[in-house]
């Protein structure tokens, strides 16, 4: 395999560059000849008549062979070493001529030699190379010789040797040159071949991975983002394949997504869950829209970016959503068949128990025996609890029952409440409802918003308005309720299997409240889901909420 063949077709491309560059020269060295031979009006370098004639003829026809050299190297790409070796061996050829024209050693044009032989150094093989030069001295040698016997002035002999061993010497240490440079960019060119295949491969992997990603800088400017990333967030694909970018704060339903980065960058987390709410924009700069809410795990990655230039990382994002229903449906598979027994398997023998508790309590009064029993009733009452919630699972309702107006049922829902538990009449705000009325089963509602109320009454304060609910329309119009208090919040782990079935942070608790909360809203068309960072009304500050997004 020849040389030629292994080299890359950027390689080769460069190489077809330099030859058509050598075409040019060779044009431009043979109009700079034939200016030579207007201005040197005595001919006092060319000799006679007969001999400027010849000069003039060879120069016009080297101008013509050059002409043609262009022509055929630029419409033709093929056979690139025939063609750069019939183009070194007709100016070999052509500078002879013009040497024995101009008269020889005396007129100096033997330094034309090196043109050729330059180009034959850079772009053909060594020997190729050496064998033009060789070429050109014995032509030199053979001219001086030619001297010592037909002419009587002194050969320049000993010139014609040293011009000689300079063309060999520029040819090897050109060669030499060329050789190393050609190498370098044979390097760069497969290296660059290799990075687009990796390029490629990434495009392949990142474009079809489930995660998004998002590369954004340090101010929350995203510059890019895989499809998962765009359709988790809803965004237009020229949102961001327009090369501006965005800032993540700029679009409000972002803004958990920038906050949670924000910290990430000021260490206050590794990760973060967040809730991405329904949001609609057409006619901004960051278009998209947004149906359906969507509960994201985000993790960061800082990029090694080189000393001086802008700084980078990596958002992935991971749909918490679909993970959880998944868990979620396959808890509720084992559930449905242990709900089919469990009234007969369970709660008799939790009657019987409770009865026979009761009867020994009326005939055993020591403290020790009353003490045992009541750690009895309380398990039992845990238990029964724990089988009417599995029970409840399967009392379907329809949605689209008769609107609920949220004003009274609210205030009525707050009046009951706050007389159950003791509670002062001024810890639980309700915020102005105004006219609103939602599609909900009012028996359900009640018990959701009971449910957010009793784990609200385990960490708020008890002050005044540690406890609020208001409600307020979201970016497409919906209704949405807000349940806070001014507790310290639930952490991301504990956040990551919040609305699971059977988890729970209480002895006393079923893990089952949350779950059966968020299938009640689930069953009348509503959603209920948790967000961090709440700039809640009036300067109330809370570090997460409960919201319940109501049917349109």
């Amino acid at each position: 395999m020849s040389p030629w063949q292994t080299l890359s077709a950027a390689s080769r491309e460069t190489f077809w560059r330099s030859l058509q560059t050598l075409n040019v020269t060779r044009i431009v060295i043979a109009l700079v000849l034939l200016v030579y031979l207007a201005v040197d009006t005595r001919h006092s370098h060319i000799g006679n008549q007969l001999s400027g004639t010849a000069y003039a003829e060879t120069c016009i026809a080297y101008v013509l062979a050059s002409l043609l050299f262009a022509t055929v190297t630029q419409g033709w790409k093929h056979r690139f070493m025939w063609q750069l070796s019939c183009q070194i061996l007709v100016d070999i050829a052509v500078i002879s001529l013009l040497y024995l024209a101009a008269g020889g050693a005396r007129s100096g044009l033997g330094l034309l030699y090196l043109f050729p032989l330059a180009g034959a150094a850079i772009l053909a093989p060594l020997l190729l190379a050496l064998f033009s030069a060789s070429l050109a001295t014995l032509f030199l040698l053979a001219e001086s010789t030619w001297q010592i016997f037909m002419r009587d002035q002194d050969p320049p002999l000993f010139q014609a040797g040293l011009m000689g061993a300079a063309f060999f010497a520029v040819v090897l240490l050109v060669s030499r040159l060329a050789a190393r440079l050609i190498g370098q960019e044979e390097l760069a060119a497969r290296r660059g071949a290799d990075l687009k295949i990796q390029q490629a491969v990434y495009r392949i992997v990142v474009d079809d991975a489930g995660d998004g990603i998002l590369v954004a800088g340090h101010d929350g400017v995203v510059f890019a983002g895989n499809p998962a990333a765009r359709r988790m967030l809803g965004l237009e694909d020229d949102s961001i394949e327009s090369g501006a970018g965005f800032r993540l704060a700029d679009v409000p339903a972002l803004e958990p997504v920038a906050q949670g980065f924000a910290d990430w960058l000021g260490g206050v987390r590794a990760e973060a869950y967040v809730t991405v709410k329904r949001w609609q924009e057409q006619a901004g700069p960051v278009r998209g829209r947004l149906d359906q809410p969507l509960h994201l795990k985000l993790r960061f990655a800082r990029v090694d970016t080189p000393d001086g230039e802008a700084e980078r990382s990596v958002i992935f994002m991971q749909d918490v959503s679909a993970i959880e229903n998944q868990a979620q449906q396959l808890k509720l598979a084992s559930m449905g068949r242990l709900t089919a027994s469990i009234a007969h398997e369970v709660r008799n023998p939790l009657s019987a128990i409770g009865h026979a508790t009761s009867l020994l309590a009326e005939d055993l009064t020591g403290p020790a025996e009353t003490r045992l029993l009541r750690i009895v009733g309380d398990n039992v009452a845990r238990v029964n609890r724990m089988v009417e919630d599995i029970l409840k699972l399967s009392r379907k309702v329809q949605p689209g029952g008769e609107p609920v107006p949220l004003g009274a049922f609210l205030a009525e829902l707050k009046a009951e409440f706050t007389e159950t538990h003791g509670l002062p009449d001024n810890m639980v705000y309700i915020g102005d409802s105004g006219h609103r009325t939602v599609r909900f089963d009012g028996l359900h509602l009640r018990e959701v918003l009971v449910n957010l109320l009793g784990n609200a009454i385990r960490y708020a304060s008890r002050k005044p308005a540690s406890i609020r609910i208001f409600p307020v329309l979201d970016a497409t119009g919906r209704v949405e309720l807000h349940v806070q208090d001014d507790g310290p919040g639930i952490t991301p782990e504990v956040r990551a299997h919040l609305f699971e079935p059977f988890y729970t942070t209480s002895s006393k608790g079923t893990g089952l409240g949350l779950y059966l909360a968020r299938e009640l809203c689930l069953n009348n068309g509503a959603m209920l889901d948790y967000e961090y960072r709440v700039d809640g009304p009036g300067g109330f500050d809370a570090p997460g909420r409960f919201v319940i997004t109501f049917a349109a």
